[in-house]
């Protein structure tokens, strides 16, 4: 999805799945490092994108099509939100969902997770401790 960004910026459509030629394919990733030079190759062109594109040119619609048809047209500015950003971040958090069916705890995403700050807390408690589990039961703010 990052390589998206630099996409939209320099072109002003993009036929998914055009009548006449094949189709969007994504890139064929096999292992966990091509996955990642993917992503840093993606990221860097990316920065450069942004780095050079003016604010008119942001404001331009762009559309995404399908067999010809318009699927959706906006502005530059609009489709990075909604069909990169929010996109990746909706892909994010469906990791973490996850992680949780799993068992395996949530890294940090803006910062520690709810995992790494409560693996930390417990780290610090005596947890068999059966007086600290007394304390805190009658500490608890709904008593």
């Amino acid at each position: 999805m990052v390589g998206w960004l630099p996409m939209t910026i320099k072109t002003q459509e993009l036929d998914y799945a055009p009548v006449d030629g094949p189709g969007f394919e994504p890139p064929k990733i096999t292992n966990r490092k091509e996955l990642l030079a993917e992503f840093d190759k993606n990221a860097a062109e990316s920065r450069a994108a942004l780095s050079t594109v003016s604010d008119a040119e942001m404001i331009k619609n762009w559309k995404l099509l399908a067999g010809g048809q318009e699927i959706f047209s906006m502005p530059r500015t609009a489709c990075i939100r909604g069909m990169v950003l929010n996109h990746h971040i909706h892909h994010r958090a469906q990791l973490t969902v996850y992680f949780r069916l799993l068992g395996v705890a949530v890294p940090g995403l803006y910062g520690p997770s709810a995992d790494e700050a409560s693996q930390a807390q417990w780290s610090r408690r005596e947890l068999g401790n059966a007086s600290h589990w007394r304390n805190l039961w009658k500490a608890r703010p709904w008593h």
